[in-house]
């Protein structure tokens, strides 16, 4: 640490966000970069389990030393910073300006992350895909990493696995892309276009480097966006689980259906009296649809479909009988 100056941003009003790009959703996050602003690294990210999953001293000093070799090999010429981003200061985005710079308020991080998608959705541009389902989670690759070492394998299941991923591989490359952290392979992941069908992987294996390929599973890019809290997220407050196509035809409904039973209901739903579903109603319609590409549960249709506080109409089947049922979903709102 007495190699590098440290700094702590507190303030985001005139930083160019264009080049400190990540997923301001993380509790702590870490850029390693040389006074010229060429970054070397990154440090930080997590996943909807936790916000400090995969942080902890050893990777960190393990990424510290990495942030060094790097630097002489900047200073020696053996390493070339990739091309600066396109600058983006926080005035140019007008919903972030309305809540924080012109109340004489401060820009924060997370404000950025939510009024950006804010002023997408006002723009008519938000990819929710991308821009809202942040961060895909390596484990639904079947990666779990061996943390305090930074990118070793500890365990390697399904299509990691079958893509010959092994224990005790350290993961050098991402698409291309040098990575020396969960946090740099994490951003890396969250760029790959969600239509994607593959993603290329190089690792260090006995001394030499080996590419793999892995076969990205449907919805790869799912997670779990309750603690992000964010605005443009239509908040449903209910779970299902999806229907078989057994259970579907059983039921007379569409096997190729977005078709769930509803498994819980969070108590605001009640509270706020947003829908009256009961665990065990089978959902099979929103607004009289029934079949999406994407989505293989109403709530995730919801999300994907519907804009924050629209009221919908649900198709349902209670104890056998059809019926429609009103439900309004929520807009969440983050401190502002």
């Amino acid at each position: 640490m007495s190699e590098y100056v440290c700094v702590r941003i507190t303030r985001m009003d005139d930083v160019d966000i264009g080049l400190f790009d990540y997923d301001r959703y993380n509790t702590l996050y870490f850029f390693l970069l040389n006074a010229e602003e060429h970054i070397y690294m990154r440090y930080g990210g997590r996943d909807s389990s936790s916000p400090n999953k995969y942080l902890n001293l050893d990777s960190l000093e393990l990424a510290l030393e990495q942030g060094l070799a790097i630097h002489r090999r900047y200073l020696s010429g053996d390493w070339l910073p990739s091309q600066r981003p396109k600058q983006l200061l926080p005035e140019e985005i007008p919903a972030l300006v309305e809540q924080t710079t012109a109340r004489g308020r401060c820009v924060e991080c997370h404000l950025i992350g939510d009024l950006q998608n804010v002023q997408r959705e006002r723009d008519g541009v938000l990819d929710k895909l991308s821009q809202m389902f942040r961060s895909p989670d390596i484990k639904r690759l079947g990666i779990e990493l061996d943390i305090p070492k930074g990118l070793v394998v500890q365990v390697s299941r399904g299509a990691a696995s079958v893509a010959g991923l092994l224990s005790g591989d350290r993961i050098v490359e991402f698409e291309g892309v040098p990575v020396w952290t969960f946090g740099d392979l994490q951003y890396a992941y969250d760029k790959v276009d969600r239509r994607a069908n593959q993603v290329q992987l190089t690792i260090q294996r006995a001394m030499q480097h080996i590419d793999i390929s892995i076969t990205l599973p449907v919805r790869w890019w799912w997670t779990d966006l309750t603690y992000r809290q964010l605005t443009v997220d239509p908040r449903s407050y209910f779970k299902s689980s999806p229907l078989t196509p057994e259970r579907k035809k059983t039921l007379g409904l569409d096997s190729l259906g977005f078709a769930g039973e509803v498994t819980n209901i969070d108590s605001v739903a009640q509270l706020l009296s947003l829908h009256t579903l009961s665990i065990g109603d089978i959902v099979f319609a929103v607004n009289g649809i029934g079949r999406d590409k994407v989505a293989n549960t109403p709530e995730l249709f919801i999300q994907l479909h519907t804009r924050a506080g629209d009221t919908l109409t649900l198709g349902v089947i209670r104890k056998g009988v059809r019926m429609l049922m009103t439900l309004k979903t929520a807009r969440m709102s983050y401190r502002k």
